[in-house]
């Protein structure tokens, strides 16, 4: 396992103030896409009166997207999607435009975390006013597959069969291809209709350790420093930068590790470990969301990195 984290080869480049990519190349067989980095509601947020959502509403900014990882393994030819956000359209067209190879407009699978809006509820697209897609693989855990399976309108996607739902169990390594295997890991979150999960996603050669939401670090029964170093990539929840963010909310209704508080506990890593994780996941409000922002300076100045959409690393 590299301790270098190097993005994907020249990597990216800036162009209108925002990142494009390089196509990949079959040589490297997998490949990981950032879709999105945003919080479940996306931005801007509905009802959001606030400075960092007013010029939204006039200009939507198309680097916005919610919160979602795509994998290809261009060697099999087949790809992943790692959540299905609200903007699942757009995001399963860029998977397809980036894969080397000819692909189905759905992908392979689609892997989901948890059963809150922004990670779930783009499986509409599947349906019959939609895509009408066929037997499209769903992978979700036990409490996940049973409210899909009970509740409409996501039980009609299962009795239309438009969506199969493929069952995970906690640690359980699953293969995908000869170059892809996943791992789901609990993770303490706000479960009120499923169970919470990360994700250990490997390649070839790297791992990448996903999750988008969880609650405190420290309530987790599991280091999340040991998990980073286990890993070359780690995308991590960034929700909110501090809590001065939401203060018209109880913040215990809604506990993330705040920015400042993964930048204190991280303080002490080594660069190299510093320089894997990747925080994702941004409230509307989170000045993490705009790369000239005080905050996004002072984090990339510690060593950390910040995610963008369409960022690709390969595995």
């Amino acid at each position: 396992m590299t301790n270098t984290l190097t993005l994907f080869t020249l990597t990216f480049y800036l162009l209108s103030g925002a990142f494009n990519l390089v196509t990949p190349q079959e040589k490297d067989k997998v490949s990981l896409v950032v879709l999105g980095t945003v919080q479940d509601a996306g931005a801007p947020h509905a009802g959001c009166a606030k400075e960092c959502c007013k010029s939204l509403f006039l200009n939507p900014d198309a680097q916005r997207m919610v919160v979602s990882l795509g994998v290809i393994d261009h060697q099999n030819k087949s790809s992943w999607m790692f959540e299905a956000t609200p903007d699942l359209p757009r995001q399963m067209k860029a998977l397809k435009n980036i894969a080397t190879f000819n692909t189905q407009e759905t992908p392979n699978g689609i892997f989901l975390t948890h059963a809150h809006i922004g990670h779930y509820t783009g499986l509409m697209y599947l349906g019959k006013e939609s895509m009408n897609s066929k037997d499209v693989s769903v992978y979700a855990m036990p409490g996940m597959k049973s409210f899909l399976e009970q509740n409409g309108p996501w039980s009609q996607l299962v009795a239309l069969n438009n969506i199969r739902l493929e069952p995970l169990h906690r640690d359980n390594e699953i293969t995908l291809s000869a170059n892809v295997k996943v791992k789901p890991i609990r993770v303490p979150h706000r479960d009120e209709f499923s169970e919470t999960v990360g994700y250990i996603i490997s390649g070839p050669s790297k791992k990448v350790l996903f999750i988008p939401d969880i609650d405190k670090w420290e309530r987790w029964d599991e280091s999340i420093i040991k998990q980073i170093k286990n890993v070359d990539y780690a995308f991590l929840d960034a929700s909110f930068y501090d809590g001065d963010e939401i203060k018209a909310r109880d913040i215990s209704e809604i506990p993330h590790p705040f920015v400042i508080e993964s930048l204190q506990l991280f303080k002490n890593l080594p660069a190299v470990e510093k320089s894997k994780i990747y925080f994702i996941h941004f409230n509307h409000t989170n000045p993490l969301l705009n790369p000239e922002s005080a905050q996004t300076k002072s984090v990339l100045k510690l060593g950390f990195n910040i995610a963008r959409r369409n960022q690709v690393v390969i595995l």
